[in-house]
């Protein structure tokens, strides 16, 4: 009797999950051939939020499976690809864009690696100016240089 009874809960728990993953499915959107060619072509230029460096086009995780569903929709409705750019990056901020936008308050992003080269061409160039300067020989030094060679070759 205990094993029927624990049989038939174990039973509803599975019709339930069961129910709750039917009722979460959404129908889905058909797009036609161009909305489609874009939508292949945003994917793999958007983050997924929660897998680390992976595309919307890889990922597979719940969230991304939302994100390219409402991607699929903003398309259906008409939506160009800056307009959902737009539309994620207000939502989401900036992290979701693999490129974000060149501005003021990315400039340190864009510019910020070419900043360090130079910073470092410009050090390697001073000290390997300031080692020259310090090998170099004195006019007076030259004289007595000479004088040994001069004296070592006798």
């Amino acid at each position: 009797m205990k094993t029927l009874r624990t049989f038939i809960s174990l039973a509803m728990l599975f019709a339930a999950a069961v129910h709750a993953q039917v009722q979460t499915e959404k129908p889905p959107i058909l797009l036609n051939e161009a909305q489609e060619a874009r939508f292949a072509a945003l994917l793999p230029n958007l983050r997924c939020l929660v897998c680390q460096n992976e595309s919307l086009a890889d990922s597979q995780a719940p969230l991304a499976l939302d994100l390219r569903y409402e991607i699929r929709s903003l398309l259906a409705q008409g939506d160009s690809d800056m307009q959902v750019k737009k539309y994620l990056t207000d939502r989401y901020g900036e992290f979701i864009l693999y490129r974000p936008v060149i501005a003021l308050h990315t400039y340190l992003l864009w510019f910020g690696p070419l900043l360090l080269l130079v910073l470092g061409l410009v050090a390697v160039y001073r000290f390997t100016r300031r080692r020259s300067a310090a090998i170099s020989i004195k006019p007076v030094d030259r004289v007595a240089l000479s004088k040994l060679l001069e004296d070592e070759t006798r």
